[in-house]
């Protein structure tokens, strides 16, 4: 949800808040902090209470148009503009502006004797005077305690608490107090919390060498809030925090298709390759060419004109590109164009929240349509398996809701089942991609499963593939003797049958002759015995008609001896 005026409101009972300008910590507040009243933010040193203040303060300057006034009990002016520097915030500058105040309170514990009644009131008549100077809107107090070092009256240190908090109501200025963590109380005084209308605990925790800062609203008077604790990130861009929640299960899918970068891999896909905004599964041993098959989808990616975010987790940037071009694939020109951005870490440079928010703050810089991360598998080094799951279903989620495609390469150890993830999240996964290798006759050759693919036809056939100078190279399927041949085996046995093959031609050919030379000797008997026929037909009819001729012959001459011997008619 983006929120962009410096108050909100959800309805007419809702209390008014004020922005930090914090990413995170406003989702996690429901609008921020309560305008016009003070929050507490407590923790040990080094937390970050400090720079949240300043943070608050600079971005009510720069983007609220609230000007804002800092006071410190213990660094100088001096001090605080160089040390926010390294983050791009130009104090000096907003100060000249009048949109920004630094004022130094000393106060030496050495030089304070507690001899009778104690009061702020001196403290009121300057902060007053330093709020009028530019209009403040917004303060910070760091830290409360310096204020009353060395008073042991706990009476009298609850009553000015109070007078502070209610001063500060009353001047209509939002507030943010900074306080030390005390031994069993989230301040010193242990009375702080109970006065402010909104606590704020930090701590910084180390857990497998591995320190992480997290964040949690204590209270929250008037307003609904998130109770847990939420990692927060100290970077170059300020304080980042991350809610811990995953996004819901209700977020928008598409029908849309997105190609693989290998035609072939496309064809098992239902011929169009993987929906847009899915999330794609690629496990194997190692050297099965995960990797390159990750690589080619980027390619894809950046030849489409999109955004492509690759977080290697294994190999530096550098190495990736000079191995691809091994395979055909330079990726060189995408990464100059901005259109590929590599991010290499290793995984155990902090905990896993760390690794959230940094993914989630390249996202917003650089706003890719596919995410792909190399390998998954050692993210589990920054944390134990249930925490690296749910950082994952986090992850996938957010993308997801996002329209971002996410591409996972998990890498499997010889002795794991193949189809079995360690972290155990492909149940999430919707295309599931296994690469595996097959020994055979001294040889080893990758082979492609499509374990599964949902919304679509794929295909359930073992594709043998090849890493070639070209890219890589999905042979047809073969199934011979009942069984997956790949490599020389698949070749010999292609040999035997293109030889048995032959030899069937060669018979079939003399068959055929032999049929032929058959059929012209059964033509020129029946064309022999045909001419015969004729023959003794004609024959045969040259004896009729003789004998016909025989017969006139006779009666003539029958006649002639009749009229002779003057014979009786007939």
């Amino acid at each position: 949800m983006l929120l962009d005026s410096e108050t909100t409101k959800s309805d007419n009972n809702q209390l008014p808040k004020c922005l930090t300008g914090i990413q995170g910590l406003d989702e996690i507040t429901g609008g921020g902090l309560p305008q016009g009243r003070p929050t507490l933010v407590c923790g040990t040193a080094g937390c970050g209470k400090t720079l949240i203040g300043l943070n608050f303060l600079v971005s009510g300057a720069v983007s609220y148009s609230e000007p804002g006034v800092f006071v410190s009990f213990e660094e100088t002016p001096e001090e605080l503009i160089q040390n926010v520097r390294s983050l791009g915030w130009d104090l000096k500058q907003l100060i000249a502006q009048k949109k920004f105040l630094i004022d130094h309170i000393h106060i030496d514990p050495y030089e304070i004797e507690e001899t009778g009644d104690y009061n702020l009131e001196a403290l009121f008549i300057r902060l007053e005077h330093i709020i009028n100077a530019i209009g403040a809107k917004r303060i910070v107090l760091d830290t409360i305690e310096t204020l009353f070092v060395g008073l042991s009256n706990e009476t009298i240190v609850r009553s000015e608490l109070q007078r502070l908090f209610r001063w500060l109501k009353s001047k209509g200025v939002t507030a943010i107090i900074t306080g030390e963590k005390g031994e069993n109380t989230l301040t010193r005084h242990g009375l702080e919390e109970y006065v402010a209308d909104c606590v704020i605990r930090l701590d910084q925790r180390i857990q497998n060498e591995i320190s992480t800062r997290r964040l949690q609203i204590v209270k929250y008077r008037g307003s609904s809030h998130g109770t847990n604790e939420y990692p927060f990130l100290i970077n170059e861009k300020g304080i980042s925090v991350l809610p811990i929640t995953s996004v819901g299960l209700d977020h928008k899918i598409s029908t849309e298709r997105i190609s693989t970068g290998i035609p072939r891999l496309d064809t098992m896909l239902g011929g169009q390759g993987y929906f847009r905004g899915s999330s794609i599964l690629i496990t194997g041993t190692a050297g099965t060419g995960k990797s390159t098959i990750s690589a080619h989808f980027a390619q894809a990616t950046c030849l489409r004109g999109e955004p492509c975010l690759y977080l290697a987790f294994e190999e530096a940037p550098q190495q990736i590109l000079r191995n691809m071009l091994s395979v055909g694939l330079d990726l060189n020109p995408f990464v100059e164009k901005g259109l590929l951005k590599f991010q290499a870490v290793r995984p155990t440079a902090f905990g896993l929240e760390m690794h959230l928010i940094q993914i989630h703050n390249l996202i917003n810089e650089l706003q890719p349509t596919v995410v792909i991360v190399d390998p998954m598998s050692n993210l589990v080094l920054g944390g134990n398996l249930i925490q690296s799951k749910a950082f994952f279903m986090r992850l996938i989620d957010s993308l997801k809701s996002q329209q971002i495609t996410v591409m996972l390469t998990n890498l499997v150890t010889g002795s794991s089942s193949l189809e079995h993830t360690e972290i155990g999240i492909s149940s999430l996964m919707d295309t599931w991609l296994e690469l595996r290798v097959n020994e055979s006759s001294g040889e080893r050759n990758r082979v492609l499963y499509v374990l599964k693919s949902r919304g679509m036809e794929h295909s359930n056939q073992v594709r043998e593939f090849v890493l070639t100078s070209q890219g890589i190279e999905l042979k047809d399927v073969y199934l011979g003797q009942g069984t997956v041949l790949t490599g020389t085996a698949r070749n010999v046995q292609e040999a035997k049958e293109k030889a048995a093959n032959i030899v069937r031609q060669q018979e079939f050919e003399r068959k055929r002759r032999e049929l032929e030379r058959k059929q012209a000797l059964v033509r020129s008997q029946i064309e022999a015995l045909q001419t015969q026929l004729e023959l003794e037909q004609e024959e045969f009819k040259l004896m009729i008609e003789q004998e016909q001729l025989s017969q006139d012959i006779s009666l003539q001459e029958q006649r002639k001896i009749a009229n002779l011997r003057q014979a009786d008619a007939d």
